[in-house]
């Protein structure tokens, strides 16, 4: 097979751009993203991509896209994140996390897996795929998005949402996450709140007590884990509702009883217990601690952050043409619904369908020897590679 082999001739220059990217370390937050830009844009230029960078208002560079044109036709996105995690405990490392060793059959790195091989997997398709845009129908884009650690998704909103009406409308988009067994294709929602409990201040050494912020706080959490969530799992979305108390923050110092406390609370949604639900469930038990703590000013909540869930249906393009590939090869994928959240969600917010994870064999994601299997890599770009030529032919225009 014509994809197979091509991705098989691929296999050792695809290695070798992943092992330079992790050796650029390109952590969210605390390296310069332009070592690792300016390295990927001149391997791009190289191989005849037309690459560009995308920046933030400040000037710092977002995410590096690419674009290829074939007749008119559907517009698909590869897409994978260039920063990574941090290191966390280096000496923990068997080897250096920017090593890029290779060990028995694994490269070790952090982002090695999440996504840096994926980045150069869908570098060498995109350089095949421009080969033959002739004979394509419709556009390919690439974005590897710098701010995918953080949450923030700078690269993502300023290639998606745009400025000045050049926002971008895709028929769907494949997010190059690893793991070979399943095809990601929906997750769980996610909201979440800070909410604010108030008591009433005085001298903690004082012969009688006011109301602790912290006490109340306490009772919250409890009540939080007493009450039950509503079943809601199905058939078509499996995973149940979640809600977890992630931070606590209250008090200072000794001698004063605390008058405020902070809690950050994340809430997993689903189809069946949504944004509107979990807004009810956290004002009812809200509302029950108000009324049992009459002396304290009324809880505060405050919503920072909501995504839907969402789950593509067995008619979406993407993830049909993806199993049928999976299949061809040898591979048998399962859709699932991911626990986590993750960009997907973000672009079903946008009314935008996506895949949030088929790739390489992995260990270690976000902790200690990060790594992948090296031997994974030809199967995933050839599977990746068919899907996209059955995407961008005439018969889906």
């Amino acid at each position: 097979m014509a994809v197979r082999a091509g991705a098989h001739d691929d296999r050792e220059s695809v290695l070798a751009l992943t092992r330079s990217l992790v050796r650029i370390p390109s952590r969210s937050r605390i390296d310069s993203y332009e070592p690792i830009v300016d390295y990927l844009m001149t391997w791009m230029a190289s191989h005849g991509l037309p690459a560009a960078v995308l920046r933030d208002t400040a000037g710092n560079a977002v995410a590096v896209t690419a674009q290829i044109s074939g007749a008119a036709g559907s517009h698909w996105v590869l897409d994978a994140c260039l920063d990574t995690a941090p290191f966390g405990d280096e000496s923990a490392w068997a080897h250096s996390p920017t090593s890029a060793v290779i060990q028995n059959g694994w490269m070790y790195g952090r982002g090695s897996s999440d996504s840096k091989v994926a980045i150069a997997i869908f570098c060498h398709l995109a350089v095949r795929l421009q080969a033959a845009r002739h004979r394509l129908h419709g556009t390919l884009s690439l974005l590897f998005d710098l701010d995918e650690h953080t949450g923030g998704f700078a690269g993502a909103k300023a290639f998606f949402e745009g400025s000045q009406g050049n926002a971008v409308r895709p028929d769907g988009v494949m997010i190059g996450y690893p793991g070979l067994d399943a095809l990601v294709i929906g997750g769980r929602g996610v909201h979440r709140l800070q909410i604010d409990v108030h008591g009433v201040a005085s001298h903690s050494g004082g012969r009688v007590g006011t109301p602790n912020a912290v006490d109340k706080a306490a009772d919250l959490i409890r009540r939080l884990r007493a009450t039950p969530i509503p079943a809601t799992g199905t058939t078509h979305f499996p995973p149940e509702a979640k809600i977890t108390v992630t931070a606590i923050s209250g008090g200072q110092g000794f001698s004063i009883t605390p008058d405020l406390c902070h809690l950050n609370v994340d809430i997993r949604t689903t189809p069946t217990f949504d944004d509107e639900a979990a807004t009810q469930h956290i004002a009812e038990i809200v509302a029950s601690v108000d009324k049992d703590w009459t002396a304290t000013p009324a809880t505060r909540v405050q919503l920072l952050l909501h995504w839907p869930a969402y789950a593509l249906d067995k008619e979406s393009p993407l993830r049909a043409t993806i199993i049928a590939s999976a299949a061809g090869h040898g591979i048998r994928v399962r859709p699932k619904i991911a626990g986590p959240s993750n960009i997907g969600n973000y672009l079903a917010e946008l009314g935008i369908p996506a895949t949030a994870g088929f790739g390489v064999v992995h260990a270690g994601l976000h902790a200690t020897d990060e790594r992948f299997r090296i031997d994974s890599v030809p199967a995933v770009q050839a599977i990746y590679h068919e899907s996209l030529l059955m995407l961008m032919s005439p018969k889906l225009r």
